[in-house]
């Protein structure tokens, strides 16, 4: 029986290259001569660090920037508050990893609502599709890729 796993995943790898192509841009950029400013990536979340909230702005239009030039979703972007500690502003900005059990919900009931010949599960962080015609999980890769889920959708491990 055909089977694919929907999943959100983001490349680390590219997420360290974009990071380090936003602290290089910001070496260069005139506006931020003699300023504390900089960019950390520690596991999924990438710390911006910078004297004003002005500056946090600019350097998240950087982030930004370089993350698309990566091919990087930025609608994994999970922006928290900003910390204002002494003279230094920091934002944190985590990457969405996994599919949460609400928007999984939200999945099945989409595949269940379109009345699409298949069988959709809760895997952990990912949801399995199965069904008796490869069109049919094509149809189902389609309607997920139009639904607006605020998280970035990839198809791994499609079995025939």
């Amino acid at each position: 029986m055909p089977s694919f796993d929907i999943v959100s995943e983001v490349d680390l790898v590219e997420v360290k290259n974009a990071v380090d192509n936003a602290n290089r841009e910001l070496s260069t950029r005139f506006d931020f001569r003699g300023v504390e400013a900089s960019f950390e990536l520690k596991e999924s979340i990438v710390t911006m660090v910078a004297d004003n909230d002005f500056q946090l702005k600019q350097m998240l239009e950087i982030l930004i920037g370089t993350c698309v030039k990566r091919s990087v979703d930025t609608a994994a972007f999970e922006k928290k508050d900003v910390q204002h500690i002494g003279k230094i502003y920091k934002q944190a900005i985590a990457f969405k990893q996994g599919i949460e059990q609400s928007t999984a919900k939200k999945i099945i009931k989409l595949i269940k609502d379109e009345k699409i010949k298949v069988q959709a599960s809760i895997q952990g962080d990912q949801v399995r599709v199965t069904g008796k015609k490869r069109d049919d999980l094509q149809q189902v890769m389609a309607l997920a890729k139009k639904a607006e889920l605020d998280q970035p959708l990839q198809f791994t491990n499609f079995r025939d």
